[in-house]
């Protein structure tokens, strides 16, 4: 049997150093970056997506960015069929792909081979059934709920398998649609997958995420969302609905307070670094690297080579 081409991966939270890493990595093994981050696809959104400078790129060739119009909505099945065509380029000219980012539904579309469908995520949902589990008895309950509406995909999926259980609802609620009549079910993975991620203590991390968003204040993020809107793009568009972007639209349109739009970017972007890391840690077959640590590259060298 022809063996598969292996791509390699570096997922984490916002604000926990990926993408100085990731140049490191790709230096040091022959590979293309990937972008895995679901804003960073957008053209225009550069400062509040954290999207990384040709400076700071080094060089090494990035993909997966600036790839759709941010009036566009941008689907999990889409993001995956275009990546995995990118992958085979980079692998067709001899180097390795190398994911950055910290969508964990990309990750996830990309590695698991129950396909996505062409369902997008809606974060609402999710976070709803996420809550839903996490409560005494809650998967129980959403097996239950999903043996009532989607008894055929339910009779494949073990109580336990609660991400795949939650994705299934998700793609009912969203569409209205059993996920077992949803076109391609299964389907073989073209790449196996050597995954990474980042971690660091909580509060260190709250306070770069505090840091990075000042810094993004200071880089014109204001302006940013000020030119998005006056170029035509709607305040309810799917890319406008981002942390750092949907709190400022209405700093632009009625005149609210920055410094309150500031404090709840640094909030949602608190709490979502917390949803990264409790998604990835869900997540099986990912080596945990200390992000802070002296000799942190090192380990993601040794890793990715093993």
């Amino acid at each position: 049997m022809e063996q598969k081409p292996r791509a390699l991966v570096l997922a984490g939270p916002t604000a926990s150093g990926k993408t100085a890493l990731s140049i490191g990595a790709a230096k040091a093994l022959d590979c293309e970056i990937v972008c895995m981050d679901s804003m960073q696809i957008y053209r225009g959104m550069n400062i509040g997506t954290a999207k990384p400078t040709a400076e700071e790129m080094d060089g090494i060739p990035h993909h997966m960015l600036d790839v759709a119009d941010p009036r566009e909505s941008f689907s999990v099945a889409r993001y995956q069929e275009m990546a995995e065509q990118v992958m085979g380029e980079i692998v067709a000219r001899g180097h390795t792909p190398l994911l950055v980012g910290g969508t964990g539904f990309y990750l996830r579309a990309l590695r698991n081979p129950m396909a996505m469908g062409g369902v997008g995520s809606d974060e609402t949902i999710r976070t709803e059934l996420e809550a839903r589990a996490a409560q005494e008895g809650g998967r129980e309950a959403l097996h239950a709920e999903l043996a009532t509406v989607d008894p055929e995909t339910a009779a494949r999926l073990p109580v336990n398998d609660t991400r795949r259980v939650i994705r299934a609802l998700e793609v009912y609620r969203v569409t209205g649609v059993p996920f077992s009549r949803q076109e391609n079910p299964e389907r073989e993975l073209p790449f196996t997958y050597r995954t990474a991620a980042l971690t660091m203590e909580r509060e260190v991390l709250y306070q770069r995420v505090n840091l990075r968003v000042e810094q993004m204040m200071a880089q014109g993020l204001l302006d940013e969302v000020r030119g998005l809107l006056e170029a035509g793009v709607p305040a309810e568009a799917q890319a406008m609905k981002a942390i750092g972007y949907k709190e400022l639209v209405p700093c632009v349109l009625s005149g609210a307070s920055v410094d309150e739009a500031v404090a709840a970017i640094q909030q949602g972007t608190r709490r979502y670094a917390k949803r990264q890391l409790t998604w990835f840690r869900h997540e099986t077959d990912i080596h945990w690297v200390e992000a802070l640590a002296p000799d942190a590259l090192e380990q993601l060298i040794a890793y990715y080579q093993s």
